[in-house]
């Protein structure tokens, strides 16, 4: 049986700042991410199971992605604990605003290494997380390959 790639994309909108960093993004600001996650896997080939054909649901994918990732980062403000950003996170939070405390610098690079960590969690052991990519603007991206990682 052939290998398939199934993708599903989301989108969410999320804040952050890069502490210490010499751009204008040291500034809280923030992105409309779009997230795509392909995973690879056989399709199912036992007729009398319901998912027949399928890799994996598309609603099932959709479901690790969104609680692992969307539902938690999508109108948060990300700040990395390890940095001075904590007291304004904490003065964001005491106002009633969604705030995370990560401990990387909140870039796509290290949002999308975070990512594949909690969704490769939630796989069925026949699925494999083949890729994300995580854009931040409609010219900027960064993308995460369980090739380049094993």
């Amino acid at each position: 049986m052939s290998n398939i790639r199934i993708t599903k994309q989301f989108s969410f909108e999320t804040g952050h700042a890069l502490y210490g960093y010499d751009g204008k993004c040291r500034n809280v600001h923030g992105h409309s991410y779009k997230l795509s996650v392909t995973v690879i896997g056989t399709p199912i080939s036992d007729n009398n199971n319901v998912k027949f054909g399928m890799v994996i649901d598309f609603g099932d994918l959709k479901k690790i992605a969104k609680s692992e990732i969307v539902d938690v980062f999508d109108h948060a403000t990300v700040f990395n604990k390890n940095t001075p950003h904590v007291e304004l996170a904490k003065e964001l939070s005491d106002r009633g605003h969604n705030v995370l405390l990560v401990d990387y610098q909140p870039t796509s690079e290290m949002m999308v290494i975070d990512f594949a960590e909690k969704i490769k969690k939630h796989l069925p052991e026949n699925i494999t997380l083949f890729s994300l990519k995580l854009q931040e603007t409609d010219t900027s991206f960064a993308e995460w390959y369980a090739a380049d990682n094993a």
